[in-house]
C-alpha cells in the first residue's frame, strides 16, 4: 500500500530573541555603572588658597577670642553667684539654730506647765501653805509669761525670716545652676572654634604652611612699620611740646626780671606743678604694670586663665593693673569702661588698647607704638605692634 503523504504543515522554527535581551540589559547596565563612575570621579571642591585659611583662622581666633570674654564674664558671675548662695545657706543654717533654741525653751515651759498640773491661780491660793509665798511666786510667774510671750514672738520672727532667707537661698541655687549652664556652652563654643582653625591649619601642606608664615612676617613687618611712624610722630609732638614749655619759662624769667607779670608767673607756677604731679603718679603705676608684664613674656596664653603660669589677653591686663594697685575687671568688654579714653596718638605706656570691633582682645602699651600682650591659643606673651589688629580703642586705667 502506498505510503501517504503528510499534510501536516511542518513547524516553523521561532527564533529566540533572548540573547539580544540579555545584550540590552548589560549595555543599560554598564551605561548605568559608567555614568556612576563618573559622578564619583567629579572633580572634588578646589582646596581653599593659603589666604583664605590664614583670614579663616584670624575669623576663628577672633571669635575664639569673643567666647573667651563670654566664658570669663559668666564665670565672673558664676564665682560672684557662689559667694552669695554660700552666705545665703550659711544664714539660713544660723537662723535655724535660733529657731531651735526658741523651739526649747518653748518645749521648757510647756513642760512646766504640764507638771504644774494646770491647777488654776485661786486654787493655787487656797492650796498654798504660805499665801504670801503665793503671791511672790505668782508675780515671778507673770514676769516667766512675759518672757514666754516673747519667745513665742521671737520663735515665730526667726521662723519667719528664716524662710525667707531659704526662698532667697533656692532662687540664688537656681540662678547659680543656670549660670553654670551657661558657662559649660560658652566653654563648648570656645573649644569648637579652636578645634575648627586647629582643623583647617593641620590640612596645610608643609610648602602651605611655609606660605602661611610668610604672610605672617608681612603681616608683621607692616604693623612694626606703622608702630614705628607713630613712635616717630608721638617724638616730634613730644619734642615741640618741651620746646614751647622751655619758651613760655624763659618768657616768663624775663618777665619776673623786668618786674612785671609777677602775679601771673605766680599763678602758672601751681597750674603746672599740678599737672606734673599727675603725670609722675600715673607713670609710676605704668612702670609697675610694665614691669610685670615684661616677667610675663614668653608664658603661653590659655583662654580663660589670668596666671599666674599662663594668660588670656584681659586676664594679663587685669593682672598686671593688680601689681600698680588697680582692679580692673575681668573681662575686655568692662575694662574698656574703666578710666579715660585716649586717642591712638595720645598713648602713654601703661595704657590699654583694645582691638576689633567686638572689643574682644587687648593689650598694654609701652611706648613706641608697641604693645605687651597674650595674644591667641598656641601663642606666648609676647611683645607687638598695636597695628597687627584692628584698633577698636584705647583707655587709661588710673
Amino acid at each position: 500500500m502506498p505510503v501517504l503523504a503528510s499534510h501536516r504543515k511542518p513547524r516553523t522554527k521561532v527564533r529566540t530573541t533572548t540573547p539580544a535581551v540579555g545584550l540590552t540589559t548589560a549595555a543599560l547596565a554598564s551605561v548605568t555603572l559608567l555614568s556612576t563612575q563618573s559622578a564619583t570621579a567629579a572633580p572634588a571642591e578646589p582646596k581653599p588658597a593659603v589666604e583664605e585659611v590664614q583670614k579663616k583662622v584670624d575669623a576663628l581666633y577672633r571669635q575664639a577670642g569673643a567666647a573667651t570674654q563670654e566664658y570669663n564674664r559668666v564665670k565672673a558671675a558664676s564665682a560672684s553667684q557662689q559667694t552669695k548662695v554660700d552666705t545665703l545657706l550659711s544664714d539660713v543654717a544660723k537662723r535655724t539654730e535660733k529657731i531651735n533654741e526658741a523651739r526649747r525653751a518653748l518645749g521648757s515651759y510647756a513642760a512646766a506647765q504640764y507638771r504644774n498640773g494646770g491647777i488654776g491661780p485661786a486654787a493655787t491660793f487656797f492650796l498654798a501653805e504660805n499665801p504670801q509665798g503665793y503671791f511672790d511666786q505668782s508675780r515671778l510667774m507673770d514676769r516667766a509669761t512675759e518672757r514666754q510671750q516673747r519667745s513665742v514672738t521671737e520663735f515665730r520672727t526667726q521662723q519667719a525670716s528664716a524662710a525667707k532667707k531659704r526662698a532667697e537661698a533656692v532662687k540664688s541655687l537656681e540662678t547659680l545652676t543656670e549660670t553654670q549652664a551657661t558657662l559649660a556652652s560658652s566653654k563648648k563654643d570656645v573649644q569648637t572654634k579652636l578645634t575648627e582653625a586647629r582643623g583647617l591649619l593641620s590640612r596645610l601642606t608643609a610648602e602651605e604652611k611655609a606660605r602661611l608664615a610668610e604672610l605672617e612676617r608681612k603681616k608683621e613687618a607692616e604693623a612694626k612699620e606703622k608702630a614705628a611712624k607713630l613712635a616717630a610722630r608721638q617724638a616730634a609732638e613730644a619734642k615741640e611740646r618741651a620746646e614751647a614749655e622751655e619758651k613760655a619759662r624763659q618768657e616768663a624769667a624775663k618777665e619776673s626780671g623786668d618786674g612785671s607779670g609777677t602775679g601771673s608767673g605766680t599763678g602758672t607756677d601751681p597750674g603746672s606743678g599740678t599737672g606734673s604731679g599727675t603725670d609722675s603718679g600715673y607713670a609710676a603705676k605704668a612702670e609697675k604694670v610694665l614691669a610685670f608684664a615684661r616677667a610675663q613674656i614668653g608664658k603661653p596664653y590659655v583662654w580663660g586663665a589670668s596666671g599666674p603660669s599662663s594668660y588670656d589677653c584681659s586676664g594679663l591686663t587685669q593682672a598686671a593693673w593688680r601689681e600698680a594697685g588697680v582692679t580692673l575687671p575681668r573681662t575686655t568688654w568692662d575694662q574698656v569702661e574703666v578710666g579715660t579714653r585716649v586717642a591712638t596718638s595720645d598713648l602713654k605706656p601703661g595704657d590699654l588698647v583694645f582691638f576689633y570691633d567686638d572689643i574682644s582682645h587687648v593689650g598694654i602699651y609701652k611706648g613706641d607704638g608697641m604693645m605687651i600682650h597674650a595674644p591667641k591659643p598656641g601663642a606666648n606673651v609676647r611683645e607687638e605692634s598695636i597695628y597687627y589688629m584692628p584698633i577698636y580703642g584705647s583707655v587709661r586705667p588710673a
